[in-house]
């Protein structure tokens, strides 16, 4: 493996432990309120970072996988927590699978970063590229988490950041 293939993999992991790390204290129940101003939850943004992984590879892959289960009916594009059922993931499931997805992609992908498939969104063609794109995404939506933290703060109930 290249070595900046290392360094990806490596920022790759060190953003999602960052991520995890700032929901570690949060309650099942304050990962599911939606304070005032805001669209999400805790809950889906960290079931969107986790889908949202998945469904880029996928897409400049073409290959299908077993991403873990119906993650696209909660957490896909255009949903909201309102869809939620009892099936859905829970903030621990969640947790968990965060934590694991690093080295699922680095097992199932790692040797393949500079695979060239045709190109898709971007003039992406690599899953180098796409992860690239992923990890900046992911950034966005550990500020939201961070926002729905301080969110659920102003509710007058401390949440550590």
């Amino acid at each position: 493996m290249r070595k900046r293939h290392v360094v990806l993999l490596n920022q790759l992991r060190s953003y999602r432990e960052e991520l995890v790390n700032i929901v570690e204290e949060v309650s099942e129940k304050e990962a599911d309120r939606i304070p005032e101003g805001f669209n999400n939850n805790i809950r889906w943004n960290l079931g969107h970072v986790c889908l949202d992984q998945y469904l880029w590879i996928q897409a400049l892959t073409k290959e299908k996988r077993e991403e873990p289960p119906k993650l696209n009916q909660w957490f896909g594009f255009g949903t909201e927590p309102a869809d939620f059922t009892e099936d859905t993931p829970s903030l621990e499931t969640l947790k968990v699978l965060l934590k694991r997805q690093p080295d699922v992609i680095e097992k199932e992908y790692g040797e393949r970063l500079e695979e060239t498939f045709p190109p898709i969104d971007m003039g992406m063609e690599t899953i180098e590229q796409v992860l690239v794109r992923t990890i900046f995404h992911e950034g966005l939506h550990t500020q939201a988490i961070i926002d729905l933290k301080k969110g659920l703060n102003r509710k007058g109930r401390h949440v550590s950041l």
